[in-house]
């Protein structure tokens, strides 16, 4: 169990400081305030480090701060900053409590930049690539408004589902590759190792092989010769690829493609508007001006034809047009989605509409990835046995013929 120093300000105005042990930082909150104490500052002792061997035993190479530090850092702050706790010493305890050496680091700065007396916003604006622009914008706006620790809260919120929402999607994808490899593997093994060993009986009878045995045969020959150049050549297709998919114009084909695939479309148009009209209506609530809210809508879709259309409502709406009128002439929201965007605008109550609107493309979305996982599972089971019979026949269909001769 950890100690926390505290210094606390107690009811008849002294001020007294110890150690006291908690489970959280959130456990020793409560434990102080209970006694109807204000808490000045609250830090946990760091242990002692050792040395020597076990450095060297406990030593892994840190990436960048993930998703999941980014809210677990949020998380604690809210409570923190709800509890009464002054931003600095919330920054000072969670920077001690954070495992990752990148992230510590940054935390470190915001804390430095908050007590040079710089917004929290605006340190936090520093690293973009750490926190979105939607972050920094709540954040910003939670400040004018007074209501930080709330809006803290609500980010955390966000970002919650958001990860749940990727890690539906991941898992949704996680079958059906591993099946896709087993296939692979499987009719690799079958053409480079058993195969061979039925050649020498094929061997000077060519002529009255069936057509599928010649394929298989001249299949596996072209596999065990040149493998090297299969390999490069899957290699050369695969970076190709993922070439093209960075390029601008390659990156809209594939986000085309992704929206006209017969399985996929569906997941994919459910995963857009659930997070595009999720993120316009956080922005909203928090009081983000419109323009902002829009912009950084398009830039989290994750699809540049999405992007390209939030870009036509952001023209619009800077030309004094409002969301529904540029909306209405896209293919890419539905009609109903569109029109519910309409009466709220009209009645006010655009954030609300926006929330319902993202709650129900959620659900959608899980009923999609069921759906679709219930239909991919028994296609690549049939997939997988079509390959290998395919294989066996080819096999087996000679061996008859051949004995048929032979008698």
């Amino acid at each position: 169990m950890p100690n926390y120093r505290y210094e606390i300000k107690e009811a008849s105005g002294q001020v007294s400081a110890g150690v006291i042990a908690a489970d959280s930082i959130q456990a020793a909150t409560q434990m102080l305030r209970s006694q109807g104490a204000y808490i000045l500052s609250l830090n946990v002792l760091a242990g002692r480090k050792t040395g020597g061997l076990q450095n060297v035993l406990s030593f892994s190479i840190q990436f960048g701060p993930s998703a999941k530090d980014v809210l677990n850092f949020t998380s604690q702050l809210g409570v923190m900053i709800k509890a009464g706790i002054s931003i600095r010493a919330a920054l000072d305890a969670i920077v001690d409590q954070v495992e990752n050496d990148k992230f510590r680091q940054v935390l470190q700065q915001v804390k430095r930049d908050v007590e040079s007396g710089k917004p929290f916003s605006d340190s936090l604006a520093r690293f973009p690539k750490i926190f979105s622009p939607l972050y920094v914008n709540m954040v910003r706006a939670s400040e004018l408004s007074g209501s930080f620790g709330s809006m803290l809260e609500r980010i955390a919120e966000y970002l919650n589902q958001q990860l749940e929402t990727r890690s539906q999607v991941r898992g949704a994808m996680i079958y059906p590759i591993i099946i896709a490899i087993m296939a692979v593997g499987t009719t690799v093994f079958l053409l480079t190792y058993v195969l061979p060993k039925f050649v020498a009986i094929f061997e000077g009878k060519e002529a009255v092989l069936p057509l599928p045995t010649k394929l298989v045969l001249a299949i596996s020959y072209t596999m065990r010769t040149y493998w090297y150049l299969m390999l490069g050549g899957v290699g050369a297709l695969a970076w190709s690829f993922f070439w093209m998919v960075n390029t601008s114009w390659g990156r809209a084909r594939w986000d085309r493609v992704k929206l006209s695939m017969p399985v996929v479309k569906k997941l994919c148009r459910c995963l857009y508007i659930s997070r595009s009209m999720h993120t316009m209506g956080e922005l909203v609530n928090a009081g983000v001006p419109m323009l902002d809210t829009i912009s950084i809508t398009g830039n989290i879709s994750g699809n540049t034809l999405y992007k390209r259309m939030w870009r036509q409502v952001y023209v619009a709406v800077k030309q004094g047009k409002k969301i529904s009128a540029p909306l209405a002439r896209c293919t890419l929201l539905p009609k109903s989605v569109v029109q519910m965007i309409s009466s709220g605008e009209e009645s006010g109550k655009l954030a609300d509409v926006l929330r319902d609107i993202s709650d129900f493309y959620q659900k959608e979305l899980k009923n999609v990835i069921r759906t679709v996982t219930a239909m991919i599972e028994p296609l690549m089971i049939v997939l997988m046995g079509v390959i290998v019979g395919f294989i066996a026949m080819s096999i087996i269909l000679p061996i008859f013929k051949l004995s048929a001769l032979v008698k």
